[in-house]
């Protein structure tokens, strides 16, 4: 099948717009779309999540500065949410395994409770906002992301072996 130019022009236009798309998206609306999650809750799965997903890969283990790192935020503001997660119950510090002189953070029963609570919401929530499409598209567009999302992460996994 061939393209055309008013084809290769709506297409570069669409790519224009995930960027703006993908702002829009960061900043939660979809998350809030039938029921609204505090803004701190919202903070704790996001500290929540990193520490799974860094020691859910053997040998790796999650520290405020890894916390920091892949959140993008400096480490006083990591440290801050750090410590809010530990006084409501969700992380513990621990000595590392590897390196006693490192502290690190584990998730306690109650952290995965948050967390598959959360994911739960974010499930329904997607189910909301989705909920006019085909149920071919939604399977799709759920695909696609996934897919998008696992490329970042190999592209990052390769930037910081460097």
């Amino acid at each position: 099948m061939t393209t055309g130019p008013q084809d290769e022009t709506r297409a570069s236009g669409l790519l224009d717009e995930v960027g703006p798309a993908f702002s829009r998206l960061r900043r939660g609306a979809a998350l809030n779309a039938e029921k609204p999650i505090a803004r701190k809750d919202l903070s704790r799965s996001l500290v929540l999540g990193v520490t799974e997903e860094v020691s859910a890969r053997e040998g790796d283990e999650t520290t405020v500065g890894t916390i920091a790192e892949r959140l993008g935020i400096d480490p006083s503001a990591a440290s801050r949410l750090v410590s809010d997660c530990i006084s409501e119950g969700y992380l513990l510090r621990t000595a590392s395994q590897v390196d006693g002189r490192r502290t690190i953070l584990q998730l306690t029963p109650a952290g995965r409770e948050m967390l598959t609570s959360f994911r739960r919401h974010q499930r329904s929530a997607y189910e909301h906002i989705t909920r006019d499409w085909s149920d071919h598209d939604r399977i799709e567009f759920a695909r696609l992301l996934i897919k998008y999302v696992d490329s970042l992460g190999r592209l990052q996994a390769r930037t910081d072996g460097n």
